[in-house]
């Protein structure tokens, strides 16, 4: 099999300069560049399969059938050890320079190499799975430079393994490293460096998309269908949401004993024209890609009516948004009441699309939620009719509501597991011991990251201490080892754990989110390059009481949850150490800040809370009341990064 047929899809997206919405371009600095000679080269060739080639002072490089000879595939393997380029390198250009030996019509392509191998040891027989081409040459000219622009691959410093190949022209000789006078492979890598303090709203500067994706790391956010950006394409005042969910009397009063189904909403926007619906998705996929998401899990409730609409517009929008952002199939058990073989039917009809989420195997990724409302008889059995009736392998990543009474009965169909997860830190204990368990059966670990829990029609919540629910979870995510995280929920307002801007959080939740993603992706704490303080707080005690209105039925914490408490915090992401200012209803404080990340709380107080260091200032528009109409216990948030 030829090295090409071997390769395997690496999600390198050609978005190289993609960054946070909203985000300017850097100041940059003097354009600086380094180059770097090969560590290690050699060449296979399938004429002599077992035959090692890193004594030799050549790499041979040809298409399958070479020059006329059947049998006779060539290709050559570089590694680099890449340093000193500094976390802050932005307009990165990386090319692959080698020499040629003679002129030849050869086409050279340049490939990631995913594999493991050695000089001393590469052959044709065991030589590595190599990844998508990156970069193309056409023809090569005795004594000439070769330069094959391989940007996307770029990931900062580490060891960068490549594969040259042929699919056409003539046999392609070029130097190794052991030839004379340096006409070896090199690497060169040009960047410009940001200004000390740019502008923009997160506090670090966000990497491009292809370096995100390129890890094998998945971060994906959990789509409600139920609440899109719009209802019913109105403008905010006049919409669904502002009349009849948060509205106590909306719906025909059906809320009312609650104070209304919901608390927050989407933000608003204006009327559109044309297919609004779609519209409106290529807004959410271009939110979510910004902020570094993988993808969408898309909680599937019916396999008709508007939540399969909006599934079937949101599939659209991705593919025409952005074919890298994936939307994970995940049919919701709790709602679905059908057999097999018509559940089968459905999300094959939905996998055509290339938007949908598939490893790099080809399997199609099914991830139910609560799993275990059927057996594990039943999914295998589900498995069975997607192979056999639609030719689709399927790559089972199950969602338990209780992950350990159904670990062992599932391991053998699963290729990972995940649970729906707690939302305040004292449930947050056995998240170590869950990603363990997966790992013991060799399984994936989905975990799930959430900021917060308020459900007003169920009259529950959960304590989540202002974002350390937050913080915690995404810190043991990267601490443990998950391998892909699933943020619960973009946009469930009914249950108030939405990430997704909103009239409350204004994207505040899903900034610091992009923070600890890049963490979680990169393996390295992002480096802080400007002052952001997140202030987050309620706007009423926890147990305080409507003191007008009609609501009957108030929340209570849930079961096990963190004890409730009533605090302000100022979440500061700084460069240096620095005192911060703040004003909490109306009293000054000041507190001695550490360089990078630290949370300060401070009692809750009737009226309006700010937070400044140095220039950086934020006020939060959320003041806390004495006298309100309903209970919200939901934490408001806001940002000094986006005004």
């Amino acid at each position: 099999m030829s090295i090409r047929l071997r390769a395997i899809t690496l999600l390198l997206v050609a978005l190289g300069g993609a960054a946070a919405a909203g985000a300017p371009t850097a100041a940059a600095t003097a354009q600086k560049s380094v180059t770097f000679a090969s560590t290690q080269d050699s060449y296979v060739s399938e004429a002599g399969p077992a035959k090692t080639h890193d004594t030799v002072t050549w790499l041979s490089v040809c298409t399958t059938s070479c020059d006329g000879a059947k049998a006779s595939e060539r290709g050559a393997f570089i590694r680099f050890d890449v340093k000193d380029v500094p976390d802050n390198a932005v307009n990165v250009k990386m090319t692959l320079d080698v020499q040629s030996v003679r002129t030849t019509d050869t086409t050279l392509e340049a490939r990631p190499v995913t594999g493991q191998w050695s000089a001393e040891t590469l052959t044709f027989d065991n030589r590595p799975s190599v990844g998508e081409v990156i970069a193309t040459q056409q023809g090569l000219t005795a004594g000439g430079t070769a330069k094959l622009d391989v940007s996307s691959a770029f990931a900062g410093n580490r060891t960068y393994d490549f594969a040259l190949t042929s699919p056409s022209g003539a046999h392609g000789v070029l130097h190794s490293s052991r030839a004379t006078s340096g006409q070896g492979p090199k690497l060169s890598i040009s960047y410009d460096t940001e200004a000390a303090t740019p502008a923009g709203p997160l506090p670090f500067a966000m990497p491009s998309l292809a370096t995100l994706r390129s890890s094998e790391r998945k971060v994906f956010a959990h789509y409600f269908t139920p609440y899109p950006l719009s209802l019913n394409n109105k403008a905010g005042a006049d919409d669904y949401y502002t009349k009849h969910y948060l509205n106590p009397d909306g719906e025909s009063g059906k809320h009312a004993a609650y104070g209304g189904l919901l608390r927050d909403r989407p933000l608003p926007r204006g009327v559109l024209s044309g297919d609004w619906q779609v519209q409106d998705m290529k807004k959410e996929v271009q939110t979510a890609a910004a902020a570094g998401l993988d993808g969408f899990t898309v909680d599937i409730l019916s396999l008709t009516s508007a939540h399969w609409d909006r599934l079937q517009a949101l599939i659209k929008a991705a593919e025409a948004v952005d074919p890298g952002f994936k939307i994970v199939l995940m049919p919701d058990m709790t709602a679905l009441k059908t057999d097999a073989a018509t559940l089968a039917a459905a999300m094959a009809k939905l996998a055509g699309s290339t938007s949908v989420y598939r490893l790099a195997d080809k399997r199609l990724v099914i991830s139910p939620f609560k799993a275990e409302a059927q057996t594990a008889a039943w999914w295998q059995n589900f498995m069975k009719i997607m192979k056999s009736s639609h030719g689709i392998s399927v790559a089972f990543v199950p969602v338990f509501l209780n992950f350990p009474s159904n670990a062992a009965a599932f391991a053998p169909i699963s290729y990972g597991f995940s649970n729906w997860g707690n939302r305040s830190p004292s449930g947050q204990s056995g998240l170590a011991a869950n990603i363990a368990k997966a790992h013991g059966l060799d399984k994936i670990w989905m975990q799930p990251v959430s900021v917060q829990d308020e459900r007003p029609n169920q009259a529950i919540y959960d304590e989540a201490n202002n974002t350390e629910n937050l913080r915690l979870t995404w810190e043991k995510s990267i601490s443990e080892e998950a391998d892909w995280i699933q943020l619960t929920t973009w946009n469930d307002f009914s249950e108030g754990t939405q990430f997704t801007p909103s009239v409350h959080n204004g994207g505040a939740y899903l900034d610091i989110s992009s923070y600890y993603l890049t963490w979680f992706k990169t393996g390295k704490a992002p480096a802080i390059v400007r002052d952001t303080l997140y202030l987050t707080h309620r706007t009423q005690f926890a147990a305080a009481r409507p003191t007008s209105g009609t609501q009957t039925r108030f929340m209570a914490p849930r079961a096990g949850t963190s004890a409730p408490r009533d605090t302000v915090e100022v979440l500061s992401f700084l460069t240096r150490a620095a005192t911060v200012k703040a004003s909490i209803g109306g009293a000054d404080k000041t507190y001695a800040a550490q360089a990078g990340v630290q949370a300060k709380t401070f009692p809750l107080a009737y009226g309006t809370n700010k937070a400044s260091v140095g220039a950086v200032t934020v006020t939060s528009p959320w003041q806390v009341k004495k006298d309100f109409a309903v209970q919200d216990l939901q934490y408001h948030a806001v940002s000094s990064g986006r005004k």
